[in-house]
């Protein structure tokens, strides 16, 4: 009799927009953490990256869309800090609407999944992207 691995598979939701720009969890959860800390580098360290790449992910959403989902001050006396536009806001909150809704939808399909994987097969890394 085969053991099933009490693992349940979740679908993971990235948007793909033109010139290689995307939204996923990643960039939504640094939001997140920018909301929560106040900071950059503060939501940064709380997902274990450097200032410099939170930074340039945060940089990267603001160029994506019409409005900013940050405004940031820089650091001096007073400090530096960081904080969500309301524009940042509605973004996480859409775009985990937007989670919610696909899992829903594909509960039955990822079920079936889930019934028919083999849960003593090794994981398997997914091969290098080509460039």
């Amino acid at each position: 009799m085969s053991q099933k691995n009490t693992t349940v598979l979740t679908p993971i939701l990235r948007i793909d927009f033109p010139h290689a720009e995307r939204l996923g969890r990643g960039k939504i959860m640094l939001l997140e953490h920018i909301q929560e800390t106040g900071s950059i580098s503060a939501a940064g360290r709380a997902m274990d990256m450097s200032y410099r790449r939170a930074w340039l992910l945060v940089s990267a959403l603001n160029r994506m869309f019409m409005q900013e989902a940050v405004e940031s001050q820089r650091g001096g006396k007073q400090g530096g800090g960081a904080v969500l536009t309301p524009f940042g806001e509605e973004l996480i909150r859409r775009f985990r609407a937007m989670e919610e809704k696909a899992e829903a939808a594909l509960a039955a399909e990822m079920a079936w999944l889930e019934e028919n994987r083999d849960p003593s097969a090794p994981p398997v890394k997914d091969p290098e992207p080509r460039s």
